[in-house]
């Protein structure tokens, strides 16, 4: 045989020999005959889960930066925090949660409550995210998103990513 047919016949052997068996190597076995997986506690994964009080992300109804983060990477974006320490905001009362996406940069102002941010809201220009009649040094315009307790401040040029992200968090947070 010449090398050419014999290097084809040998991949193709190898491929059927694959495509009978499971990641494992083992052999595969008819989906009808599967047994539904568990964990490792032996429950059923396919069973719906319920909300887990001791997890440090609950399903509260409001945000917080672990479903900030959850709903962004859910949404395509990937996220890199920032963590030197990060200027406070003329109009914001909280100090924000600062991370880059790409060349893009997000500042989240989370709220303990509605009526803290109401405040800070009562006196923000939201087409420039600052005070009335004053500015915060922003390397390009502003997008201004709110949702719940959350504010959020998104500096891009690219209008795509823009209403990504503000669809994303308009969305609400996980409800209870």
């Amino acid at each position: 045989m010449k090398p050419v047919l014999r290097f084809t016949f040998a991949a193709l052997s190898l491929s059927s020999v694959l495509a009978g068996c499971d990641r494992r190597g083992q052999p595969a076995t008819d989906a009808r005959q599967q047994s539904t997986p568990t964990d490792a506690t032996g429950e059923s994964a396919s069973r719906p889960s319920l909300p887990d009080s001791a997890s440090p992300c609950p399903r509260t109804g409001r945000w917080a930066i672990c479903t900030v983060e959850k709903r962004l990477e859910q949404s395509g974006f990937v996220l890199r925090k920032v963590e030197r320490e990060n200027p406070r905001r003329l109009g914001f009362s909280v100090q924000p949660v600062v991370y880059e996406l790409g060349r893009a940069r997000l500042e989240i102002f989370l709220y303990p409550d509605d009526a803290a941010l109401t405040r800070d809201l009562a006196s923000i220009d939201t087409l420039v995210a600052a005070p009335r009649g004053r500015k915060n040094d922003w390397e390009v315009p502003p997008r201004f998103v709110r949702s719940a307790n959350l504010i959020a401040v998104f500096l891009t040029r690219n209008e795509q990513q823009a209403e990504r992200l503000t669809l994303a968090i308009t969305a609400g947070p996980p409800q209870r």
